[in-house]
């Protein structure tokens, strides 16, 4: 089954980027997944903009540090399905760290959210919320992916080797920078360190440029802008074997416009 994995779907120009291009090559995939955290403004998701991307063709959602940017998000969680938060997110939050999909072709496939704790907000062990999800989907399906929403490369990495040969495939988001290490680890599981941002092209990471470039010169705080203009779409195919859930190829996809 072939599974598309689209990096973090940034404000407006994002959201246009993924009708665009999922418009031409939609019908190509068994299942589309998104990282929304980013989908409203550059900051949270909203029950519009959720609607929204579900329209382009997005069959399952995941978020990360920015998962209550909106006051929507609490009620999306708690009423549909086919999204998901951070997994390792401490307390009683709303909403789940793991699901459970059908593909186009009936087959289930599992979906978990983890966050990152190198550089990030504390959170429990994105490592020992893997195990723990991993064992509740196990039992459905031997078709896992896993969204590790994360700053630290290394950090991602060692996740990926973790779960190698226990998940289908392994992508990184959150640095809005997509890398080149697209592959498929010893054990069968596809990786790519960071998807990349869906959003506005010429910017800095999503943000209006000389804005950021302003705060570096001069360390003075400034208004976040989200940027116009042209934008790109990036991601990651995913072709795995449906009877064992070893990732057979893995290609990174980059399109701007």
């Amino acid at each position: 089954m072939k599974i598309l994995a689209i990096g973090d779907i940034f404000g407006r120009v994002g959201r246009d980027m993924a009708f665009s291009v999922l418009e031409r090559i939609k019908g190509s995939y068994d299942l589309i997944i998104a990282n929304a955290e980013n989908a409203m403004h550059g900051r949270g998701l909203s029950k519009s903009t959720y609607d929204e991307l579900l329209s382009a063709g997005i069959d399952g959602f995941t978020m990360g540090n920015h998962t209550w940017g909106c006051r929507d998000i609490e009620n999306i969680l708690k009423y549909n399905d086919n999204i998901v938060r951070p997994a390792n997110f401490e307390g009683d939050v709303p909403g789940s760290g793991s699901m459970l999909l059908t593909a186009k072709n009936g087959v289930k496939v599992g979906v978990i959210n983890l966050i990152g704790r190198t550089y990030m907000n504390p959170v429990a062990s994105p490592f020992e919320a893997a195990d723990t999800e991993i064992k509740k989907l196990k039992s459905h399906t031997d078709i896992i992916l896993v969204d590790f929403h994360a700053e630290a490369t290394s950090e991602k990495m060692a996740l990926g080797y973790y779960l190698d040969g226990r998940v289908s495939a392994v992508f990184g988001t959150h640095t809005h920078v997509q890398t080149a290490d697209n592959k498929i680890l010893t054990k069968g599981t596809g990786y790519i360190t960071d998807l990349g941002m869906t959003g506005p092209a010429v910017s800095v990471l999503g943000a209006e440029k000389n804005s950021i470039i302003n705060r570096f010169l001069n360390g003075m705080p400034q208004k976040f802008i989200v940027a116009n203009g042209s934008g790109q779409f990036c991601a990651a195919a995913f072709d795995i074997d449906d009877r064992t859930g070893k990732t057979v190829t893995t290609e990174r996809i980059y399109k701007e416009i």
